[in-house]
């Protein structure tokens, strides 16, 4: 069942462009020049109950003001969204409790006071239950490894201690549908996959629809099966993430290492492109469907001794993607 349906909906911006100095500023008092932005343009895609949905793309391609959009922070230009049944940018009270958002650069924690108030506010604000309250607040700082830290100043905790805290402020009123803008941005390895861990337990324990944005690709690898990538504000691929790596990565990478020596250049560029050559070893690019071949016409006429077969890096993958990419019609 379709919990998100978006049909060609549009979000634009008018800006005031003033011309530098005291003249420009002058001028522009009786004649001001606006120029329009297209944030997101004619866009239309759903999201299944209980699906773990990524939103990648570059920089300004549109994906907060997607999340914005269908959160009921922004109107939009054209086109129509519902989410749960409800219109967004009408934020009702019964749609505000059926959703929970979790920004990395705008958070809700009182920046004087411990987590745990903060925590207690939206208990009476939501009105949940103290029952309730107790086990979804010992649940989460559990699964995060928080406990310790919530009676402390928000000031003073590490920004992924403050990160991990945002995400249970989002969550206690146990929202439907959980949108996430870049939660692990900034963060180290540790406190990232402590985030992907319960994203992705929480999600498959309680099938929460969850859709997240994020420049850090591992996100997306650890969390999503189904990506939608938007580019200039269109959507230019939905599906796995897995065909969108396959569609743009049509290689593998073999690193070889020779028992007697590294034949010659000529002899390895006949099977796929050099990268390095370095001692033993030679790193050669291949196409994947020629994979097998090549590993076995190499095989046929030298010795190795050792042989790792590799898929391309996500990171690697995305940049050539963002490189490339146009809109799909």
């Amino acid at each position: 069942m379709s919990v998100i349906e978006v049909n060609h909906l549009s979000k634009s911006y008018r800006l005031h462009r003033k011309e530098p100095g005291l003249k420009g500023s002058i001028k522009s008092l009786f004649q001001r020049h606006y120029e329009e932005i297209i944030a997101v343009h004619n866009i239309s895609f759903y999201v299944e109950e209980g699906e773990f949905l990524g939103l990648i793309g570059p920089n300004g391609a549109g994906k907060t003001t997607t999340l914005k959009l269908l959160s009921g922070i922004l109107h939009p230009t054209h086109g129509e969204a519902h989410v749960l049944g409800f219109t967004p940018w009408q934020r009702s009270e019964d749609f505000l409790r059926c959703i929970g958002f979790v920004m990395a650069q705008k958070g809700q924690l009182w920046w004087d006071i411990p987590p745990l108030d903060t925590f207690l506010l939206n208990k009476e604000v939501y009105g949940i239950p103290a029952n309730e309250f107790d086990r979804q607040l010992d649940e989460m700082v559990t699964m995060l490894e928080i406990g310790d830290r919530i009676a402390v100043q928000a000031r003073k905790l590490s920004f992924g201690e403050r990160m991990k805290c945002e995400i249970i402020a989002s969550l206690l009123h146990n929202p439907d549908i959980i949108f996430l803008d870049e939660p692990t941005i900034g963060l180290d390895i540790v406190s990232q996959k402590q985030i992907w861990d319960f994203l992705k337990r929480y999600n498959r324990q309680y099938r929460k629809t969850i859709i997240l944005t994020s420049h850090y690709l591992g996100d997306v690898k650890k969390l999503c099966d189904r990506v939608i990538m938007i580019s200039q504000g269109e959507i230019a691929y939905d599906g796995a993430l897995s065909t969108l790596i396959h569609r743009y990565a049509p290689f593998k990478t073999l690193t070889i290492h020779f028992a007697d020596g590294v034949p010659t250049r000529e002899a390895i560029e006949s099977h796929g492109e050099l990268l390095e050559s370095l001692g033993d070893r030679v790193v050669l690019r291949v196409n994947r469907e020629d994979t097998e071949t090549a590993i076995m016409a190499i095989a046929s006429k030298f010795e190795i001794y050792n042989l790792l077969v590799e898929e391309p890096q996500i990171e690697d993958v995305m940049v050539n993607i963002f490189a490339n990419l146009s809109p799909q019609a």
